[in-house]
């Protein structure tokens, strides 16, 4: 009778201890690697892995905020940014690479513009020291270039479309779907580069607060299960009408709009990321193109000292997972 009593409030305490554990809380914003987890949340494929998660949408930029004021247990962002976000005092751990961009990054110019030589002397709209303006650096080199060949106006993303419309630049660099936004806002503009032309450039990746993951190491490791179950879905040509539907519904566009977004992001299932988990130099490693991110940070006064790549990059679960 003893025995089975303490078994019971045993029992009780563990159920107690269970419903008080706060979920894992993620950040994630208008990106089509993060809209995947979408497809994860409404399926109820988090349920189905036994993991609690509260997912919080947000703009961009504000995710990175709140994740920085503590608010998330982990936020999507790119490699680059995760780094601008531990250099100013949020500490986070990549766990898993979502997708890399395959083009919805873009330069996109003016009509009567349809080539990078031919911006040598004219303005270029570009939010300084993020993504894009990484891109049109990279795009400038591949052309015998440097930025000193062009006038850089900077202008927030989510601003470039109006911006190139105004005539105020002779090209912009945004990313979906701002780029899209400005090919159809200005009729005759031409994307005259994209990520698709450098692969790895910018890699997209879920961050968590190192704090988290010690604590919770099975838990992130069922989360990296759900995304795998998501990417499947949205693969599988049986249930992928439905998977872009999901996610097209979540940012307000219609599924044949929606198509075109996913086309330009090789979105990976953990299997698939593994080629870009090892470390080497250049694009075709996330340390590698980390560490060109780093440089160009530093450079361009983003943060003073350079980052401790390996710190921030933990691809020990997503390795697990195969």
């Amino acid at each position: 009778m003893v025995k089975r009593l303490i078994a019971t409030v045993f029992a009780g305490l563990a159920l107690a201890s269970s419903a008080m554990a706060e979920p894992l809380k993620i950040g994630y914003s208008d990106w089509p690697g993060w809209v995947t987890w979408e497809i994860a949340i409404e399926k109820n494929m988090f349920e189905e892995v036994g993991v609690d998660v509260e997912f919080e949408w947000f703009d961009y930029v504000a995710s990175m905020d709140a994740f920085a004021a503590g608010q998330l247990d982990a936020v999507t962002m790119t490699n680059g940014d995760a780094l601008v976000t531990g250099a100013t005092g949020a500490q986070n751990v990549m766990i898993l690479i979502n997708d890399y961009s395959n083009g919805n990054d873009m330069i996109v110019a003016a009509p009567g513009i349809s080539s990078i030589k031919e911006l040598k002397g004219k303005k270029v709209g570009v939010e300084i020291g993020f993504v894009g303006h990484l891109l049109l650096l990279n795009a400038l080199e591949k052309n015998g270039m440097t930025e000193k060949d062009v006038e850089l106006v900077n202008v927030p993303t989510n601003e470039t479309p109006q911006v190139l419309a105004s005539g105020q630049v002779d090209a912009i660099v945004a990313w979906q779907p701002n780029s899209g936004q400005a090919l159809t806002l200005v009729p005759g503009s031409t994307r005259i580069y994209s990520s698709k032309d450098e692969p790895g450039l910018i890699y997209d990746v879920l961050a968590v607060t190192p704090s988290s993951l010690a604590q919770h190491q099975e838990e992130w490791a069922k989360v990296i299960k759900a995304w795998d179950m998501a990417v499947a879905y949205l693969n599988d040509e049986s249930t992928r009408d439905e998977a872009i539907s999901i996610m097209a519904a979540r940012v307000g566009l219609s599924p044949d709009e929606y198509k075109g977004f996913i086309d330009g992001t090789k979105i990976m299932s953990t299997k698939e990321a593994l080629a870009f988990a090892e470390k080497a130099d250049g694009f075709t490693s996330i340390y590698g193109s980390s560490k060109i991110a780093d440089d160009f940070n530093v450079a361009n006064d983003v943060y003073k000292d350079a980052q401790p790549i390996d710190s921030y990059i933990d691809m020990s679960l997503m390795k697990a997972a195969n």
